[in-house]
């Protein structure tokens, strides 16, 4: 039974969309996207993107084990915090993010940019000091 990679990859091939186009779009390196091709299971929004730009609906394509593991889920913050003046209160930096589609639209991108960044970081440093 192939995993989600694979199955990824096939979909992909038969849609006739170069992989070329479609690591522009997902501004994201060919070595990345090969390597997503090698994993069991994969990110529903990275998933959920390809789907967008070829075309095509995934959810028929993974059993329903396989969407478990597609998953991700958001905690949005249940209640607020509240501060009296007698209660010690501990500094600290907390970001919640809203649960909504277009929040981690945009947390998706800037972490497929982050990798691109961090994967040509490595091509310039192999290319300066050489391999290990």
């Amino acid at each position: 039974m192939p995993h989600q990679g694979e199955i990824l990859q096939e979909v992909i091939k038969n849609s006739g969309i170069s992989i070329t186009h479609l690591v522009e779009e997902l501004g994201i390196t060919r070595p990345t996207i090969y390597r997503k091709f090698k994993d069991a299971s994969l990110d529903y929004n990275f998933v959920k993107r390809i789907g967008e730009i070829i075309g095509h609906d995934f959810s028929q394509d993974f059993t329903t084990l396989q969407q478990v593991d597609l998953s991700l889920s958001v905690t949005p913050v249940s209640k607020p915090v509240t501060v009296t003046p007698d209660t010690p209160v501990a500094m600290r930096n907390t970001v919640s993010l809203p649960a909504d589609a277009d929040s981690l639209k945009q947390l998706m991108t800037l972490q497929q940019k982050y990798i691109a960044l961090l994967e040509d970081y490595n091509g310039l440093l192999l290319k300066v000091y050489g391999p290990k």
